[in-house]
């Protein structure tokens, strides 16, 4: 056995179990965090000088995290199409799952990720067009409340909010395509 071989089962030794546990709590079944752990095996043994890692524990850990991230970007978990609640017209609401309280570590991440993801996009919306979105679709006032409150005329707000809409759409298109690619 080489000394680089030693030094790796030493390592899975010392860490798996702890980072298995660490994996299985983020991922939906034993089996995908057995599959993530292999790859973070795999990308551990494959570091030319094992050796040069300063801080072994604190590389695994991160590299466990990021193929959870990577695996959940790519779909390779249920897809968010599965997770969506159907309304009556057969359409998907994804606000309900993205506003939903559970203790699911996969809701919590895609909702987590959706969310970071509108906050920067909204952030980049002019202040009048925000103001409009975030009272109408987070705060459920109609649009003419909106427009009473803010003295302006109703086809005013109206038009505020299809341009917010319209540049949200544009911006979030790549993260929901990538959270419901199968």
């Amino acid at each position: 056995m080489t000394r680089k071989q030693g030094g790796i089962t030493q390592v899975v030794a010392q860490y798996g179990r702890g980072l298995f546990g660490f994996i299985r709590a983020r991922v939906p079944s034993d089996a995908d965090a057995e599959d993530l752990l292999q790859d973070v095996w795999v990308q551990f043994s494959s570091q030319p000088e094992i050796e040069a890692i300063e801080q072994v524990s604190g590389w695994l850990y991160r590299v466990a995290r990021n193929k959870i991230i990577d695996r959940y970007r790519k779909g390779s978990t249920s897809a968010l199409e599965d997770l969506a609640v159907e309304n009556e017209d057969g359409e998907f609401n994804f606000g309900e799952l993205l506003l939903a309280v559970e203790d699911d570590p996969d809701l919590r991440m895609l909702r987590d990720l959706f969310w970071q993801e509108l906050e920067a996009a909204l952030a980049e919306l002019p202040e009048n067009q925000r103001l409009v979105f975030v009272q109408n679709e987070l705060e459920d006032k109609t649009l003419r409340e909106i427009a009473e409150e803010q003295g302006e005329n109703i086809k005013t707000v109206i038009s505020r909010k299809r341009y917010a809409v319209q540049h949200l759409r544009e911006r979030l298109e790549t993260t929901y395509n990538e959270l419901t690619r199968p």
